[in-house]
């Protein structure tokens, strides 16, 4: 899929490299079909971020670029947007996080303090439009109940999951704040959900096929 690997222009296809992140595969059908028909496709997660530096291609060298836009992915990352910009003719496509959003999901009741770090970690939607420039549409992109994928939201209908310390360690988030904020959380989820309480507010989203959360696409046409 051309959402897994980056392609030199006119090379038939030929990949090189994969990015670090692999995406729950119907995730990932949304970010191909955000793509369009394009044969070229650079992936910036499959090239190393090196700070200030420009991409070693030529301008429009590709039909379409996409990028992980996760919250550590790069110090300037309006510099890797522009770059993007510079070598692609068509459109760059993200899959990003909505910040304004985080906050408004289950895990606010009993981890807000994640929630607030993950928060500000997150570049605004706008300011990535602003270095894509030209014309950008944002879609919200339902996350499958049974979602592969390994951040928080992904759990929205299986609290239980989070309970476990190497499925909060997937989300970065969880590293910045200290031990008592996650004993804290794994108290208050337990009681909830031994008592009910979880079950009243939430257990819906049990049943609920898809969850639209803070995860976006962005895509960007000169």
């Amino acid at each position: 899929m051309p959402t897994t690997a980056a392609v030199h222009p006119g090379a038939g296809g030929t990949r090189y490299g994969r990015p670090p992140h692999h995406p729950d595969d119907r995730i990932a059908h949304a970010v191909a079909e955000a793509l369009g028909p394009a044969r070229s496709v650079f992936s910036s997660d499959a090239f190393p971020d090196r700070e200030g530096h420009r991409l070693p291609f030529a301008d429009q060298a590709f039909d379409a670029a996409t990028m992980l836009c996760s919250a550590p992915h790069q110090r300037d990352i309006g510099f890797r947007l522009r770059e993007l910009r510079r070598v692609t003719r068509g459109p760059v496509v993200l899959l990003a996080t909505d910040p304004s959003r985080i906050q408004q999901f289950w895990l606010h009741r009993y981890a807000p303090g994640v929630l607030a770090v993950e928060a500000r970690r997150h570049p605004a939607l706008a300011q990535l439009a602003s270095a894509l420039g030209g014309t950008t549409t944002i879609r919200p992109v339902p996350i499958p109940l049974d979602c592969t994928d390994t951040f928080d939201e992904a759990y929205y209908g299986r609290p239980e999951l989070l309970l476990d310390p190497a499925a909060r360690r997937a989300g970065s988030a969880w590293s910045f704040v200290d031990d008592r904020v996650r004993e804290e959380f794994d108290t208050k989820l337990r009681q909830e959900l031994r008592s009910g309480d979880w079950e009243a507010r939430f257990g819906h989203l049990r049943r609920q096929p898809t969850y639209t959360g803070s995860l976006v696409i962005l895509r960007a046409t000169p």
